[in-house]
């Protein structure tokens, strides 16, 4: 119970600005958007699902925002580290590993309100989804989120109270990241290194996994491939990041 408490009041702690500041909510989605309404027509006709474009790109936003946002997460921890105000929370009873979860919570939720607002705005645009599909498509994103918003700490950890390695390292992977895994452009379209270099990446597996669900192909093996993507992303995140805020930040 004790853990139970902390944990929310990390979150409610962590989520109060946000719920303050709706507006710099959807600023962070400015980037999906554009992707959304400019990139997203120029697509028909061009990828392998010549009859549905928009259910083969509108999981790929959500990949990017997963990228573009758990991923950052740790910037707002790296503040208050360099700040000094993290220091205020470590000499508090509260547990260290609930100040991880609490965070990873909020990024959860922000999430999971990007994403029910992406997919509102892609129906008018033609986007149609297996209900279901979407739900568990959701689901998995946000094991993928979650162990991102977690590896995203620890760097934020290892990164002060300078923060260079932070912003160096975040640049460094996420764009090769999206590109490499198909997000905008079919990889199978690329030549053979860069489809090599694909199938190294993680996320190249949760992209094709949820495509799978949201056109509702739940026998399809990219789906297995996609969760055990995501099921080692949020294992490797939360273990390494347990174990940063207990070693001390």
């Amino acid at each position: 119970m004790a853990f139970v408490r902390d944990t929310v009041t990390v979150f409610e702690r962590e989520i109060a600005p946000t719920l303050r500041d709706p507006l710099g909510l959807l600023f962070t989605m400015m980037q999906p958007l554009l992707f959304l309404f400019l990139f997203g027509p120029l697509l028909s006709g061009t990828t392998s699902m010549n009859d549905a474009p928009w259910q083969w790109f509108v999981p790929g936003i959500l990949i990017m925002m997963c990228l573009s946002g758990p991923m950052m997460a740790g910037y707002m921890l790296l503040v208050e580290l360099i700040g000094g105000s993290m220091e205020r929370m470590l000499v508090t009873p509260i547990s260290r590993t609930a100040m991880l979860v609490g965070r990873t919570l909020k990024e959860f939720v922000v999430l999971l309100a990007q994403s029910a607002l992406i997919i509102g705005l892609s129906i008018p645009l033609g986007f149609s989804a297996n209900p279901v599909g979407v739900f568990a498509g959701l689901a998995l994103l946000i094991v993928f989120g979650v162990g991102l918003g977690a590896l995203s700490f620890v760097l934020a950890i290892a990164s002060a109270p300078g923060g260079e390695l932070f912003y160096g390292v975040t640049q460094l992977i996420m764009f090769p990241l999206l590109l490499l895994s198909g997000v905008l452009l079919p990889v199978e379209y690329g030549p053979a290194w860069l489809q090599t270099a694909a199938a190294l990446n993680p996320v190249t597996y949760i992209v094709n996994a949820e495509r799978a669900l949201f056109s509702g192909g739940f026998t399809d093996i990219s789906l297995l491939y996609g969760l055990l993507a995501a099921v080692a992303v949020a294992a490797l995140g939360l273990t390494l990041g347990t174990r940063s805020m207990r070693r001390g930040v």
